[in-house]
């Protein structure tokens, strides 16, 4: 069974390694399946399920993780957006459980995807921003799903950077199974592309020669960077008109819809599910409706001004501003947002994305229909973060308004036990670090706690929320690298915001010294009105921060040893013959004592007088 399974991943691991842009060639892979396949480690990794028993055996059931990049959470028909029907969500949202109260654990895209991927929050794993490494060695979804039997996939975006100088330190390959592994966050990449592929003074950001460019160029579009010139470009009076440039919003992107980003990528989910063999979790993370704001036809035109929501902006927000708040609304981007032709381009654009999301999801669906795969398949959509679009005077994800990062999430499992809750809406407080455990219970295994920091949803899904369901959630912001940092005068260590909420209350905390703020969403559903400042609410700010004491008093780190092995390690050195502090053989049992006890077999004492005293020994004794 072991070596079946060994050759059957040949094809899959290595044959995708090279599709997804690696250098390894098969017969490498086949070198390094056999040289690891030889060593325990390999076999402990969850490459395949034996039937010795080292793996749990699991129920069939797959998973499908799909997460769009920046889709807000009331931008959805589910949500209540007025206009903006999205169908193929609704679907899944009838078939199972909506959260409305799930929150990322950073609002920028690494971050808290790097917390999604591990199941820990940013202060765990240290990776806070676009392009910080996550340490080698930490632990993620796909080494916990392996475990238990199901291979996980990656399709599309992690925004993961490799920890190269780990990986050198520890001489691991790149090329490699593990090397592989740990360059893509855990997951076993089908099809990698990040999405965005920029070119500027310094290089270039992300891979121009990625998969979705080789695909574009393979199809005639006949540029360096079809990405940015074709599909995230229009064509105006004969020249290139971009979508970095949100003055070119309305216009229609100059490619053919069927090779745009999302349907390219809903294509090879489903190029995937119609070869995969179970157990399967496929992350399936789509680039848009992310930035630029730019979608091909039919799509660009779509909506309209009178369908855009109201904006979600008060005066009141900008008279005595917290000095953190106000370093990022006089920002650029802010700045642009607040242009009502500017905003109102982008935010029609934005919708369009999104009905082609909900368009591909629906094509997506009819193929697990078709071929039977909804019977076995979960199906988990989300986001990394939402968008501000203008409200709050800001644009982008900086900070912590419920639009920022509170983030839609649905999850529709077959499962029976999962049918009293289908169509329904759950108001528990739920972090995004949730889906680690979750998906490991789906899988057939215990979730190790002492290394993952979120909460199974399992149970919520079944209907039954624990007496002991948190009370609060939390949210980080490391904006050491923004140009905010520096117009605060911050040292990069004290450039981090804490978001603390407990389903009424909302507190930002500043590690730099800055004051609080703090909104009351009960009295103040919009956030607009910044409350740190405010006697009345002190009570309310020094509940916050208890609860922020106690996280940051969490057991974090111990990830090596679980609350198991450590009580069955209580009391090892005694059983193990270290009696430390016993003063009398009767102090312990026998059992305990009894390696210590007895005649003495030989005698060495070097001094006479000892010899004498504790040797028991007679002048005839020495004279023998």
């Amino acid at each position: 069974m072991f070596w079946a399974c060994i050759c059957s991943s040949t094809d899959s691991i290595f044959g995708v390694a090279g599709h997804a842009g690696y250098a390894l060639r098969k017969e490498d892979g086949l070198q390094v399946i056999n040289r690891l396949a030889k060593c325990r480690a390999f076999f402990e990794m969850g490459a395949c399920r034996t039937e010795a028993g080292d793996h749990k055996t699991v129920t069939q059931k797959n998973i499908l993780f799909i997460m769009y990049d920046q889709l807000r959470f009331d931008y959805l028909s589910c949500a209540g957006h007025k206009t903006l029907h999205t169908p193929n969500f609704d679907r899944v949202a009838a078939r199972g459980v909506r959260f409305t109260n799930a929150y990322v654990q950073s609002p920028v895209c690494g971050a808290s995807r790097m917390s999604t991927y591990t199941g820990r929050y940013v202060a765990s794993h240290g990776a806070g921003w676009n392009k910080f490494p996550i340490r080698v060695g930490e632990v993620t979804l796909g080494d916990h799903l392996r475990q238990n039997g199901m291979s996980c996939w990656l399709l599309g975006k992690t925004h993961m950077q490799a920890d190269e100088k780990g990986m050198a330190r520890l001489g691991i390959p790149k090329d490699s199974i593990i090397g592989v592994r740990q360059s893509e966050c855990g997951f076993d990449p089908w099809v990698r592309d990040d999405g965005l592929h920029g070119n500027g003074l310094d290089g270039d950001y992300g891979e121009n020669d990625g998969p979705y460019n080789r695909y574009l160029k393979d199809k005639g579009y006949d540029t360096d960077n079809p990405w940015a010139t074709y599909a995230n470009g229009s064509v105006e009076n004969g020249r290139l008109a971009s979508g970095w440039f949100i003055e070119n919003a309305d216009k229609p992107a100059n490619i053919r819809e069927y090779d745009s980003e999302t349907p390219w990528l809903t294509r090879e989910a489903i190029r995937f599910i119609d070869q995969a063999t179970g157990p399967w979790c496929a992350h399936v993370s789509f680039i848009k409706p992310h930035w630029p704001y730019i979608v091909p036809a039919p799509y660009h035109d779509m909506y309209g001004s009178d369908d855009i929501q109201p904006l979600i902006r008060h005066e009141a927000e900008r008279e005595n501003a917290n000095p953190v708040y106000e370093s990022f609304f006089t920002n650029k981007i802010a700045e642009t947002f607040r242009d009502d032709e500017a905003r109102n381009k982008a935010i029609i654009a934005y919708m369009g994305l999104i009905k082609q999301c909900d368009d591909q999801l629906g094509a997506l669906l009819d193929h697990l229909e078709a071929t039977g795969r909804d019977r076995d398949t979960v199906i988990v959509l989300t986001s990394d973060h939402g968008d501000y679009l203008g409200d709050h005077w800001l644009g982008e994800k900086d900070l912590f308004h419920e639009v920022s990062v509170k983030v839609p999430l649905i999850i529709a499992d077959p499962d029976p036990a999962c049918d009293a809750t289908r169509g329904t809406a759950s108001d528990a407080l739920v972090e995004q670090i949730d889906l680690a455990p979750t998906f490991v219970e789906m899988a057939g295994g215990t979730p190790p706690m002492h290394i993952l920091e979120g909460r199974s949803l399992v149970p919520l899904l079944a209907g039954e929320r624990p007496a002991d369901w948190r009370q609060y959630v939390i949210s980080e912001y490391d904006y050491a690298v923004t140009p905010m940092a520096g117009r605060l005068g911050m040292a990069s260590r004290d450039a981090r915001l804490f978001m603390v909420y407990d389903g009424r209350y909302k507190m930002m905390h500043s590690a730099g010294g800055h004051r609080p703020m703090l909104f009351d969403l009960e009295s103040d559903p919009d956030e607009y009105h910044d409350r740190g400042d405010d006697p009345a609410f002190r009570p309310a700010l020094d509940r916050l921060y208890g609860y922020l004491h106690e996280w940051g008093l969490r057991m974090s780190q111990r990830v090596t040893m679980s609350e198991a092995d450590i009580d069955r390690k209580k009391g090892e050195p005694q059983r193990e013959g270290i009696l430390v502090g016993v003063n009398r053989e009767d102090d312990l049992g026998e059992d305990f004592t009894r390696h210590y006890t007895g005649p003495a077999r030989q005698i060495h004492f070097e001094r006479e007088e000892d010899r004498r005293m504790l040797g028991g020994l007679s002048s005839a004794d020495e004279s023998e």
